[in-house]
C-alpha cells in the first residue's frame, strides 16, 4: 500500500479489520440445529449452512469473473455483481453472509495499482456491506418472511437492507475519496483542477441506489426461489436476465468508449494541423456543456452538444494550413476558402451517427441570427439550436483566449461584448445562459490557453480599444479576424 498517503493506508486497515470482526462469529459455525431461517428446506446443521456459504461464494466469485471477461466486460472496473451477495444477506446469518463476499472480492483480479491495496479495500469494503445489510434484514424481520414466502413483508425488509447496503458502500467511498486526495485507490494523488465541485455523499448513495435496488429485487427473487421447494437450482435462473442485462449495459459503454476515441482522433488530428489554437475544441465544448445545462436539457442531448463543441472546427482538416498559420491579410480567394471549413467538417462527420444534432452545429456555428454568417446566410429560428450554442461558447473562448493579434479578454468583458452582440449575432438566449452559468460557477477551463505555447507577434490592441467590428463578432466569424493565425 505504499502508493496510498500514510492516513489513507490507515483507514483501509481499519476497513479490513472491521470486516474480519464481522467474520469472527460465523468461524466455527454453531453446532445446534439450524432455525428455520436457514435457507436450505431439506437438510439442517453446520454442514447444510456450510453448504449455503460455499455455495453461493462461488457463485459470487464465478459472476464476478465472468462480468469482467473479455466477452461480458463491466463497464465500471469497480462495479460489482450485487445481487448474490444480496441474495446471501436475505438468507444467510450477517457473519456467514459476509464471508460469501471475502473469496470473489480477494481473488478477482485487478487492474491498477496499488493492487493490494484494491485488494484488501475491495474485501473490507463489501465483507463491511453485506455483514451491515444482513443485520438490517434481519432486524425488519426479512428472514421470517422469506421462510414463509410473505412477499410484501419481504419486499419491505429488503428495502431496507438494501438502503443499509447502499449507505455503508457510499460512506466508505467517500472515506476513501477524501483521504486519498479526492482520487479512489488507485495510483497517482492529483489535486482536483480549479472549480472542481466534489460530488457530496449523499449525492453518491442518491446514484448508486437505483442499480442497486434492482440488484436487491434480483436478490430477493434468488433467496425466495431458493427457499421455495424448487430449490438453489431456480434461484440461479434469476441470474440469466441479469446477466443479459449487464452484458446489454457494457455494449452500451463500449460503444460509448469508442465514440469517444473516434472523437479524441478527430481533435487530435486538429490541433496537429493547427497547434497554435491547441485546447479550444476542449474549452468550447465545455462551454457548450455549461449552457446546455443552464437551459435544462437532458444528460444525453448535452452530451451531443459537447461533442459539438469539440468538432466544430474539425473542418480545419481541409483547410491548407499556409492559411490557418499566414502572417499577413487574407485575399479574397483566401478568405473564400477559409468559409469552407464547416462545409469540410460536416462532410467529414456527417457519416458518424450517434452525432446526432452536433453534426448540424458543425456545419452552421458561423451563421448568424441577422442573416450575415457563413456558410449559407441563415438567419434567426433558421439556424439550429446546437449550432446556436456553439457559435457562442466559440467567441467566448477566442476572445479569452490569446491570440497572435490580441491578448485574452478578461471573462466580464467577453460577457459584456456577447451581451451586446445578442440579437444580432448570436442567441439571446444562450448568451444569457453562458453569463448566467459563469456567474455561478466560474470559469475554469480543463485545457487553459496558458497551456499552449504563444508565438511572438505584434503588441496586441487593448482588450476594450475602438474595433472595425465588434469583439464578438470578430470571434465568430473567421473572415472578420485580424491578419495572423486564423482560427
Amino acid at each position: 500500500m505504499e502508493a496510498l498517503p500514510a492516513r489513507a493506508r490507515m483507514y483501509v486497515t481499519g476497513v479490513a479489520v472491521a470486516g474480519l470482526l464481522c467474520l469472527l462469529p460465523a468461524v466455527p459455525l454453531p453446532s445446534a440445529p439450524l432455525p428455520r431461517t436457514v435457507p436450505l428446506p431439506s437438510a439442517s446443521g453446520p454442514d447444510a449452512l456450510w453448504g449455503a456459504v460455499a455455495s453461493l461464494a462461488v457463485l459470487y466469485a464465478g459472476c464476478e469473473r465472468m462480468a469482467r471477461s473479455r466477452h461480458l466486460g463491466a463497464p465500471n472496473p469497480g462495479g460489482t455483481f450485487h445481487p448474490v451477495l444480496l441474495a446471501a444477506a436475505f438468507l444467510l446469518p450477517p457473519s456467514a453472509a459476509a464471508l460469501v463476499a471475502l473469496p470473489g472480492a480477494l481473488l478477482i483480479p485487478v487492474d491498477q495499482r496499488p493492487f493490494l491495496a484494491r485488494r484488501i479495500w475491495r474485501a473490507g469494503q463489501l465483507t463491511l456491506a453485506v455483514w451491515a445489510a444482513s443485520r438490517a434484514h434481519l432486524a425488519a424481520g426479512g428472514r421470517e418472511a422469506v421462510a414463509d414466502g410473505d412477499v410484501p413483508a419481504a419486499l419491505g425488509a429488503a428495502g431496507a437492507s438494501v438502503l443499509v447496503f447502499c449507505l455503508v458502500l457510499t460512506l466508505l467511498d467517500r472515506g476513501i475519496l477524501a483521504l486519498a486526495g479526492g482520487v479512489p485507490v488507485r495510483r497517482g494523488n492529483r489535486a482536483p483542477r480549479p472549480g472542481y465541485r466534489r460530488t457530496t455523499w449523499w449525492r453518491l448513495f442518491l446514484r448508486s441506489l437505483a442499480p442497486v435496488t434492482v440488484h436487491g429485487l434480483a436478490g430477493l427473487m434468488m433467496a425466495l426461489l431458493w427457499r421455495s421447494p424448487y430449490g438453489p437450482v431456480a434461484a440461479l435462473l434469476v441470474l440469466l436476465p441479469m446477466c443479459v442485462s449487464w452484458w446489454a449495459f457494457a455494449q452500451y459503454h463500449r460503444e460509448r468508449a469508442a465514440h469517444q476515441a473516434t472523437i479524441r482522433a478527430l481533435v487530435q488530428a486538429v490541433d496537429i494541423k493547427d497547434g497554435y489554437t491547441r485546447g479550444h475544441s476542449e474549452r468550447v465544448g465545455q462551454a457548450s456543456t455549461m449552457i446546455a445545462r443552464e437551459l435544462g436539457m437532458d444528460d444525453e442531448r448535452t452530451e451531443v452538444l459537447r461533442f459539438a463543441g469539440i468538432l466544430h472546427d474539425v473542418g480545419k482538416l481541409g483547410v491548407p494550413t499556409r492559411l490557418l498559420t499566414k502572417d499577413g491579410p487574407l485575399t479574397p480567394e483566401e478568405r473564400r476558402v477559409i468559409e469552407l471549413h464547416p462545409e469540410y467538417g460536416h462532410e467529414m462527420v456527417r457519416g458518424i451517427s450517434f452525432l446526432g444534432e452536433a453534426r448540424a452545429a458543425v456545419l452552421h456555428h458561423h451563421e448568424r441570427l441577422d442573416g450575415s454568417g457563413y456558410p449559407y446566410g441563415l438567419a434567426g429560428g433558421q439556424i439550429p439550436e446546437s449550432a446556436r450554442v456553439v457559435a457562442v461558447a466559440d467567441a467566448f473562448d477566442a476572445m479569452t483566449s490569446n491570440r497572435s493579434y490580441s491578448r485574452a479578454r478578461p471573462v466580464p468583458v467577453a460577457l459584456e461584448e456577447l451581451q451586446r452582440c445578442a440579437g444580432d449575432h448570436f442567441d439571446p438566449r444562450m448568451v444569457e445562459a453562458l453569463v448566467r452559468a459563469i456567474g455561478r460557477t466560474g470559469w475554469h477551463p480543463a485545457v487553459t490557453a496558458e497551456d499552449v505555447r504563444q508565438p511572438p507577434g505584434p503588441p496586441a490592441p487593448p482588450a476594450t480599444g475602438p474595433v472595425d467590428e465588434p469583439a464578438a463578432a470578430q470571434a465568430a466569424d473567421a473572415v472578420a479576424d485580424p491578419p495572423g493565425v486564423r482560427r
